[in-house]
């Protein structure tokens, strides 16, 4: 009798992780990817000692093409029988583009966009072997709207999108489902808490966890739905987005922006209260 499997891209921190231990929960086996050196490790340990799951991991950089393969490879080499797919990991960005450091630019398409193509072309052969499978791609809400200093990531996230809606009309034939989620602003790392903290109202009301997050999306992909925007609040702004002028749009994207830009003292302070909350 197979075994299945489901990989999941940057497992080790955020929403990664979130979703890793929500298939976990779900009595998943997994093959994790993250970056070397970022607690993929102790988080195999820890799910193979609490989750009665098999555990495969790999340590690569995934804005090096040649370790999309040595995943392919290391996947035919153990037999590893691949039920759902997951491309979560990504390079965040904010900052003008003319400051942005040209090969960051780079590694961030790389992983962004080349990743997730380059594994589900590779791994698809695999996924229909054992199909009814599923893709599941991590977009973001930005792929919806032009936000400056997110400009490589929002662009990088609409192809993300794009290719999903796409792709998915062509791999129905084969059984396999591909769901796109695409969240909004998510409590992860502390730097990212303060910055969810210090936006307006509206915006602090659409920051969710990335637990809520990674149990909407499993469910999502194995109901089989085509898009995902989770919370309540990011459902409105995109209705918001297609009804308002570019005007009012980018106003409330400006003040909202422009929060943000607070002194390096201030994010200091806001980060060690945090860490001691």
């Amino acid at each position: 009798m197979k075994k299945y499997f489901s990989l999941v891209t940057g497992a080790s921190k955020g929403l990664g992780k979130a979703i890793s231990l929500e298939f976990a929960k779900r009595g998943r086996n997994l093959v994790l990817v993250a970056l070397p050196n970022s607690g993929l490790t102790e988080l195999t340990y820890f799910i193979r000692k609490n989750f009665n799951v098999e555990v495969f991991y790999l340590e690569v950089d995934l804005s090096l093409t040649k370790n999309y393969y040595i995943i392919s490879d290391y996947i035919k080499d153990n037999d590893i029988h691949l039920k759902y797919l997951v491309n979560n990991a990504g390079i965040l960005s904010r900052g003008l583009f003319d400051d942005l450091d040209d090969r960051f630019i780079l590694d961030q398409i790389e992983v962004n966009v080349s990743a997730p193509t380059l594994l589900i072309k590779l791994l698809l052969k695999n996924l229909k072997e054992n199909a009814p499978a599923g893709i599941l791609n991590v977009s973001s809400l930005a792929s919806f709207f032009a936000i400056p200093k997110k400009q490589v990531y929002g662009g990088t996230k609409a192809y993300l999108l794009s290719f999903s809606n796409s792709l998915r009309k062509e791999l129905k034939r084969d059984n396999i489902s591909v769901t796109t989620v695409c969240p909004g602003p998510l409590n992860t790392t502390t730097k990212l808490c303060y910055q969810n903290r210090i936006v307006g109202l509206i915006s602090r009301e659409s920051v969710l966890t990335p637990e809520s997050v990674a149990k909407t999306s499993i469910d999502g992909m194995l109901a089989g739905r085509k898009t995902i925007i989770p919370g309540f609040i990011n459902k409105c702004f995109i209705v918001l987005e297609k009804i308002l002028p570019e005007y009012i749009q980018d106003k409330l994207t400006n003040g909202e922006i422009n929060k943000l830009e607070e002194s390096p003292l201030q994010v200091k302070m806001m980060s060690k209260k945090l860490i001691e909350e």
